[in-house]
């Protein structure tokens, strides 16, 4: 089974008060969490997709420590905090890949990995015969700041637009399937490719602009 997730951010502590305000205790409770959400799911035999941000620290002993407690073969898209890369005592083979970009395949569908979102993804317009998606643009970076806001209300404008796709010869709607992966939405627990597909669906519908306006984008 493949899973993906985003912006862990183990071993940041500034979160539990700022930005995300994820409400732990310490910095070290919030990485007993985590490691207990992730291998309550994932199993050694699994793969996990981390689309950026997994660690703050730079001490590669910690981060070494940390991914040898996660369970399953792990896989990066390099965000912009993922520094404890640059330092030699990092065990690279903690990962099977590291990228800053990816294109994978997922039960036929075509996914785009990146840590920023891309508005203009590739295979963007390509659907099935039925009018399903057939592209999904997996990211991270903005958590659920404001700029998460401004990413549905493109999703939204889109929506407004008929275009000629590949795959139909009618005049639909202009595709866009960006996922955000961001942990928080999923307690913390890497999702399959069709349980994002849902969580994301449902989380949408019920976003108002009233719920960013006092969000900080210290990204």
């Amino acid at each position: 089974m493949r899973y993906y997730i985003a912006d862990l951010h183990f071993c940041h502590g500034n979160l539990n008060e700022q930005m995300d305000r994820r409400g732990f205790e310490s910095e070290e409770a919030m990485n007993e969490y985590m490691i207990k959400q992730w291998n309550g799911r994932v199993r050694p035999v699994d793969e996990v997709v981390i689309l950026g941000d997994f660690c703050l620290s730079h001490n590669a002993n910690e981060v070494n420590t940390l991914l040898s407690r996660l369970n399953g073969k792990k896989y990066l898209v390099v965000g912009n905090h993922d520094k404890y890369l640059d330092n030699k005592n990092f065990d690279r083979d903690s990962f099977v890949w590291i990228s800053n970009y990816k294109e994978l395949k997922d039960n036929k569908r075509k996914i785009i990995l990146s840590h920023y979102p891309i508005m203009c993804y590739n295979g963007q317009y390509m659907i099935n015969k039925e009018g399903e998606a057939k592209t999904y643009m997996l990211y991270g970076h903005v958590h659920n700041t404001f700029d998460e806001y401004l990413i549905n209300e493109h999703i939204k404008q889109l929506e407004k637009f008929k275009r000629t796709v590949k795959g139909s010869s009618d005049m639909v709607s202009i595709p866009c399937q960006m996922i955000n992966c961001f942990c928080m939405f999923s307690d913390y627990v890497p999702l399959t490719l069709d349980e994002w597909i849902q969580l994301d669906k449902t989380r949408r519908e019920k976003i108002t602009l009233a719920d960013y306006e006092a969000t900080e984008n210290a990204l």
